[in-house]
Order: C-alpha cells, then sequence, then structure tokens
C-alpha cells in the first residue's frame, strides 16, 4: 500500500444525536470548554452566507500543495451530511475548488459544509450560497490533478489536528474541531455553558454584573491602579 496515495473507504463516526446537539450552540462557547485549544486559525474565514451552522462529521483529505485529484475521490467517496476538510500543505498560490464542483457536493452529495486549508474560486456565485464554505482566500488560479494525496487520514487544517469522523461546528466566527471520542462528554458541558453565557449577557447589558474578580485579579497579579497621567 503506496504511503501518500491512500484512500480509506471506513471512519469512526460519531452519534448523529450528538452531532445534532451541537447544531445549536454557538462555536465559541463549545470551544471554551475545550480549554479554548480546538479552533481553527482565523486565516480560514467563512466565504458563503448560510442561514445555519455548520456540523457534521469531518472528511478529510490531504492534497498535494495546489492539487486537486483527492479532493475528486472526496465527491466520489463523501456522504451525506459530511464536512470536508482540506489540508494542502500550507500553500495558498492555487485555488483548489470551485463552482463546479461545489454544485456537485451540495446537490448531489448534499454534504453540510466544506472547510479548505488554500484558496477557492468563483467567490461571486460562491458568495451568496447557502452551503457554509469555509477558505482561507481566493484565486482565479487552478490546480493541478496529478497527486499524491490521502482521504480519510489525520490532517492538520488551520492548525488543527483532525482526524476522520471527529465533529466539526463552524459559524460565523470560524471553524472548531471537537474530538469524536471526546463528543459526548464535551456537548452537555457546552450546552450548560450557552445556558450561563446568555444570562451573563443579559447581566452585562443591564449593568447588573459583578466585576469585584477583576479588581481581585489585578491585585493578586501585581497591578498597579495609578489615579494620575502618563508622563513618559
Amino acid at each position: 500500500m503506496p504511503v501518500g496515495k491512500r484512500i480509506y473507504l471506513q471512519r469512526n463516526l460519531p452519534n448523529p444525536e450528538i452531532v445534532k446537539g451541537f447544531a445549536k450552540l454557538p462555536a465559541s462557547n463549545v470551544a471554551d470548554c475545550m480549554e479554548r485549544n480546538c479552533a481553527m486559525s482565523p486565516r480560514i474565514k467563512l466565504m458563503s452566507k448560510p442561514d445555519h451552522e455548520m456540523v457534521g462529521p469531518a472528511f478529510t483529505v490531504h492534497t498535494r500543495a495546489g492539487d486537486n485529484l483527492t479532493i475528486y475521490a472526496a465527491l466520489r467517496f463523501c456522504q451525506e451530511g459530511d464536512v470536508i476538510v482540506i489540508a494542502n500543505e500550507g500553500d495558498n498560490t492555487r485555488s483548489l475548488i470551485g463552482e463546479v464542483m461545489m454544485s456537485y457536493l451540495r446537490d448531489q452529495k448534499k454534504i453540510a459544509g466544506i472547510v479548505v486549508d488554500g484558496p477557492i474560486r468563483d467567490i461571486d456565485n460562491l458568495q451568496n450560497w447557502k452551503l457554509p464554505i469555509y477558505a482561507r482566500d481566493t484565486t482565479p488560479g487552478g490546480p493541478y490533478k496529478e497527486g499524491p494525496g490521502e482521504v480519510n487520514i489525520p490532517v492538520a487544517c488551520g492548525n488543527v489536528s483532525v482526524n476522520p469522523g471527529d465533529v466539526i461546528l463552524g459559524d460565523p466566527d470560524g471553524v472548531i474541531c471537537i474530538p469524536r471520542q471526546d463528543a459526548a462528554e464535551i456537548l452537555p458541558k457546552a450546552q450548560a455553558f450557552h445556558e450561563q453565557d446568555e444570562a451573563k449577557a443579559v447581566a452585562f447589558s443591564k449593568g447588573t454584573v459583578d466585576l469585584s474578580w477583576v479588581d481581585r485579579s489585578l491585585k493578586d497579579k501585581g497591578f498597579d491602579i495609578l489615579d494620575e497621567i502618563y508622563r513618559p
């Protein structure tokens, strides 16, 4: 079996009810319940206009920089509801996918979304789509179709490790990765955190929030609070 040219068809998938539970939560609240250590780089931005959050199991693709042959393999083998996660070896010079391939993924495969750690093209149309599309940038320059590459192996996307079957959650803030084996434990914590966060927002808005902890923290960390003007 040639390493670098492998396509795995099977994945360990998360419980669909767990995946559905994350669909109602902001990515930021879930990330806060994971020690704020799961968010993809802000270089990966939302490029379309979905009316819902992106959530689904990761279908991972590792491409050679600027090559999309294994993304075509993803078109063949991904499943409805998947989030395609594409690692591109850090390249940002060639688009990996555009409207033609995206149309197939949206209309025929009915994926939940796509995350591209690289450029896309045809943004004039894609920017108005309801399909959640995340990418680094755009460029008219097209990709090669030679390989190598691999499908459904662990990848690094947006500086975050993603394994096939991990839960990918995206909203206008960006994208996070929830490890599949931890998803059932994280979901109730994130749901409780979200309820607390909504109550906190109301308290801040009404001015009833208790900020005395800020004074204590500044004192404990050795800050000086000076009732005077700064003079160089």
